[in-house]
Parts: structure tokens; C-alpha cells; sequence
């Protein structure tokens, strides 16, 4: 792991593979670090003669923390009802420190700096919308796009269950201790984690401490990201301008972003391909890293072919 300087901020960046191998970008979700890919994936990917680079996102990890940007109201980003994944009449009043534009400039920039001139883009969650942006605003620099667990942003799209949002957006204990946090995250995770493919409250205390050891909860970075999720905006437009191979995967059983999220993602997308995975939620299962490699290699391979 190294921190790559991409200007006014550095982002923890992994590569992995030979270095004349074609490139794959994984941008990670909401507050959610490199470490989360699963090794069979990236495994997976990297046997089959790619190269894979995975970072931190800004706010999040060990990459740079937008402190001086202060932080979003999100409470009332959060008062305007219904809910929605694309609130496109709140931005010009309630503005927020990024964009997800911004968020896939830093995607764009880390290419540069690793003197990559095109890469295939992989997204998960709000990763997934910044992955969307990049294969629109930057198309020459797009081999192929896989979309995952994600959304269009289009504001008539089922909301997350009621669970999910209360997992999303519950306030912290009370407690800051080390322990009651990595708690507190394990019962978050438990509403999201997949019904076919569950995980143990010691692999999930496991990964959390893991977490915490390497950067530490950073909840400010959380609310800043959040913000840009919340005023994110209908899509389809842009989608629609996408010509580049796309795979749209999504789990059955997410409660946090519906699986007609996904669906209406591939919708606008021309030409892109949907595929559903039973008994997955809004999570990364190692059990499944070689299915999402599947997918993505899918939409490589017909990049290939032109």
C-alpha cells in the first residue's frame, strides 16, 4: 500500500498484477475502505492477466481527510420527504463540500498518477454512481463499466427498507470506546449482510477491529460522503450517453438500495447487461468475489472484442 499524491489530496492506493497488464479501478462505498474487496475477487482478477488497483476514497481509510470543507447539514438533507437516493432540488440551497463529479475526478486523477492513459471501472454502492460518472465524463478514458449495488438516482425508485435506513442513519452510542463502536458497527452490518451468505459475529468483530486498527472510525468523512450520495441526482441522462460494455450486478435481497435500483441502472445504460445474485445483500461475501470477477471480466472481454 502506498499514498498517491493526485494533487491537492493523497489517496491510499493497492495495485496488484504486472504492471503492463490492463488496468481495473474498484471504487469502494460509503465510508467503506480498500480492505473491504474480497481476496478472491481481486485474486480472481488478477489471474485472469489484469491489473487491479483499489484505494481509499477521500474521507475515508488512510486517504486524505477533507477537514477545512467543515461539515453538510444532513439533517436537513435527510427532512426532505419522500426519501430518495437524487434529491435534484436541494443541492442549490444546501450545498455540500463535494460532488460525486469531484469524487471521480480523484478516480481520474489517480489514473494520471499512475500514468494509466484507460482502465475498465468498477463501482460498489455510492462507488457504483462514481464509477457511472467517470464512464460518462470520461469516456476515452472508460474500457468498461460494472455497476454494483448501486442506482440511477432516479427519485421514483423504491426506497431502502425501513431497517436498512435506521442501520444507515441511527446516531453513534454514546459510548466512544473502541469496543461499544466496533459494536455498534456489527449490528449495522448485521441488517445489510447477506441472508445466504451470513457472517459470524466474531468474522464481523474481526473485520471491524481490523478496520479500526488501520485508520480508525472517522465518522465526519462518513457524513461528508453521505452528503454527496443524498444530492447525487437523477442520472439517466448521463447513463444514457455511456457506449462502453456495462455490467449491472446487484444482490436479491438488498434492503438498502432496492434490486429495481440496479435494474433501472441497467435500463438506461444502452446495451448493458443485468444480472442478479440470490442470496446477496449490501455486502462483499468472499464466498461471491468470484462471481462479481465473472461479471466484470464479462464486460472486459467485450471491451476486447470492440
Amino acid at each position: 500500500m502506498s499514498l498517491v499524491n493526485i494533487g491537492r489530496l493523497e489517496l491510499e492506493t493497492v495495485v496488484q498484477g504486472k504492471p503492463d497488464a490492463p488496468a481495473i479501478l474498484l471504487i469502494q462505498g460509503l465510508g467503506t475502505p480498500l480492505t473491504r474487496w474480497p481476496a478472491s475477487l481481486t485474486g480472481t482478477l488478477v489471474e485472469a492477466g489484469f491489473r487491479v488497483i483499489a484505494f481509499d476514497n477521500r474521507d475515508a481509510g488512510l486517504s486524505t481527510r477533507m477537514e477545512a470543507l467543515g461539515l453538510p447539514d444532513v439533517k436537513r438533507l435527510m427532512s426532505v420527504k419522500p426519501f430518495s437516493w437524487a434529491l435534484p432540488l436541494v443541492r442549490p440551497t444546501l450545498p455540500v463540500p463535494y460532488t460525486l463529479a469531484d469524487m471521480a475526478a480523484d478516480a481520474a486523477a489517480l489514473l494520471d498518477a499512475l500514468h494509466i492513459e484507460a482502465a475498465h471501472i468498477v463501482g460498489a454502492s455510492l462507488g457504483g454512481m462514481i464509477a457511472q460518472l467517470f464512464a460518462a465524463y470520461y469516456p476515452e478514458r472508460c474500457l468498461s463499466l460494472t455497476s454494483m449495488m448501486s442506482s440511477s438516482g432516479n427519485p421514483l425508485l423504491p426506497p431502502p427498507s425501513s431497517v436498512a435506513l435506521h442501520a444507515l442513519f441511527a446516531p453513534l452510542p454514546a459510548a466512544r470506546d473502541v469496543d461499544t463502536l466496533i459494536e455498534d458497527c456489527i449490528w449495522r452490518q448485521k441488517v445489510l449482510m447477506s441472508p445466504g451468505y451470513p457472517a459470524s459475529d466474531e468474522a464481523l468483530r474481526a473485520m471491524f477491529t481490523a478496520d479500526y486498527r488501520r485508520s480508525g472510525f472517522y465518522s465526519k468523512g462518513v457524513l461528508r460522503q453521505l452528503a454527496t450520495l443524498l444530492t447525487a441526482g437523477d442520472r439517466r441522462s448521463l447513463l444514457a450517453t455511456i457506449r462502453v460494455p456495462a455490467m449491472v450486478l446487484h444482490g436479491a435481497d438488498d434492503p438498502l438500495i432496492n434490486p429495481a435500483c440496479g435494474l433501472d441502472t441497467a435500463s438506461s445504460i444502452p446495451g448493458a447487461e443485468f444480472r442478479t445474485i440470490p442470496g446477496m445483500a449490501h455486502d462483499f461475501p468472499e464466498a461471491l468475489g468470484p462471481e462479481f470477477a465473472t461479471g466484470i471480466l464479462t464486460a472486459a472481454r467485450r471491451a476486447a472484442k470492440g
